[in-house]
């Protein structure tokens, strides 16, 4: 009986969607590996592998049969994609055209790596960033450099603007991904991409305020206002969004800080200067990577007053994400502090979700940990931190969490019981579980 490799959905799906792999035709408690590999656009390649045995019947379903070594062990059924590791190191896995697929090929070896070398069967396995219907429009209106995606439909859908970190240019497989959720999401550049300004110093509040209106004029869009969504320092730059500029109905940040950072913010005739740091105060891992966490000086100290936001004056809810493994930013002090300050002004307690040893760069389900990657601007290797099934458990949870928060508060739904498996987040504490 020939050996066939079957992937459920078949042929292809969306990558933040599940895929089941079965192994069927061999023979009875036989021992095989399994390897998945895929290359990004610019050619670098990623690979995973586990050891497997058959059951009784020559079957293998991940969903069933336990990994017993490789690239990772135990139960987990998506695996051989969130365990693929990269084969240069400090490369990190992001899709930059989210109008072509990854294509994973999965591979069925006889026997246990090393020794296993005769192949049983192989399978391809596409998987797309843009779910059918989503339209994907670029936006170059005024001063505005963005990527809208919108859900297939005639209805008006919630809006939501995206904003990643440090590194600048323009990310848009979270956008993508999001509005195959019944989103319409604005993956938003704003600064070294195209006539944008090339440093953060020329960045100015008045930019993003006109996002927000683009987004709140455009008929595909359902009102009253949209929300924000921003990683890193495009966190941080959402909380200023929320606090200073109307329109906001709710604001999730992942991993940032409470003060505005890395550059003065201008909005109109104020000023709001950059938290302050020491470059002697970082450290190397013993790998060779910067670890940045202990520069950044403390937001409550007296010198930094004038940095922190003023989050008592947003409209809406905020849902902090928190890893506690993060070597970037004090995510967890920082979520810590801007729910002291809320609270002592009177507005509601914030929604916190820590996720113990998960790293700084919190990505949609199934993509790889990334511990340590080349910062774009620095061209220095930054060590970010995080355990891979911790991570990728982290990814699955805060995926499902981010869609509630936003349904819940732009749709008006309540999606409380919508919860991943892996029930990783603790809220509102930081004690590691």
């Amino acid at each position: 009986m020939a050996v066939t490799v079957t992937l459920e959905p078949a042929g292809r799906c969306r990558w933040d969607e599940p895929v089941r792999i079965t192994v069927r035709g061999l023979e009875p408690g036989q021992p095989v590996t399994l390897r998945a590999s895929l290359r990004d656009e610019k050619g670098a390649l990623f690979r995973a592998h586990a050891r497997y045995c058959a059951d009784a019947a020559g079957l293998l379903d991940l969903e069933r049969a336990p990994a017993l070594g490789g690239s990772f062990a135990g139960l987990e059924p998506m695996g051989l994609f969130w365990a693929l590791e990269p084969e240069e190191p400090l490369t990190r896995l992001v899709k930059r055209d989210v109008q072509t697929p990854f294509v994973v090929e999965l591979e069925v070896l006889d026997g246990h790596e090393p020794e296993a070398q005769r192949l049983l069967g192989r399978a391809v396995h596409k998987r797309d960033f843009l779910a059918p219907g989503v339209r994907r429009e670029p936006v170059r209106a005024g001063r505005v450099r963005a990527t809208l995606f919108l859900p297939p439909g005639s209805k008006p859908f919630p809006g939501i603007l995206d904003l990643f970190g440090s590194s600048g240019g323009l990310c848009e497989y979270r956008a993508s991904l999001l509005a195959g959720h019944g989103f319409a999401v604005l993956a938003l550049a704003y600064f070294r991409f195209e006539d944008l300004p090339e440093h953060l110093n020329d960045v100015c509040l008045e930019y993003f305020e006109e996002a927000v209106n683009f987004m709140l004029q455009h008929p595909k869009v359902k009102g009253p206002g949209v929300g924000l969504l921003g990683f890193s320092k495009g966190g941080d730059l959402c909380l200023s969004m929320a606090s200073f500029l109307k329109g906001i109905t709710a604001t999730i940040v992942i991993n940032a800080c409470v003060a505005n950072t890395l550059a003065p913010l201008h909005y109109k005739d104020m000023i709001i200067p950059e938290l302050s740091y020491d470059l002697e105060k970082y450290t190397i891992t013993e790998s060779g990577f910067l670890n940045f966490v202990d520069i950044w000086g403390n937001p409550l100290e007296k010198t930094n007053h004038q940095s922190l936001i003023p989050l008592e004056k947003a409209q809406g809810p905020f849902l902090f994400i928190v890893s506690m493994d993060d070597h970037n930013w004090k995510s967890e002090v920082y979520a810590r502090i801007a729910s002291e300050r809320l609270q002592a002004h009177g507005k509601d307690r914030p929604q916190i979700i820590y996720y113990p040893g998960t790293g700084h760069c919190i990505d949609p389900p199934y993509f790889p940990l990334c511990r340590a990657s080349v910062h774009a601007v620095l061209g220095q290797p930054v060590f970010h931190g995080g355990e891979p099934k911790a991570h990728s458990n982290a990814q699955a949870d805060a995926w499902q969490q981010i869609q509630t928060f936003f349904h819940k508060h732009l749709n008006g739904e309540s999606n409380n019981n919508q919860r991943s498996p892996s029930q990783m987040g603790r809220e509102n504490q930081p004690e590691a579980i």
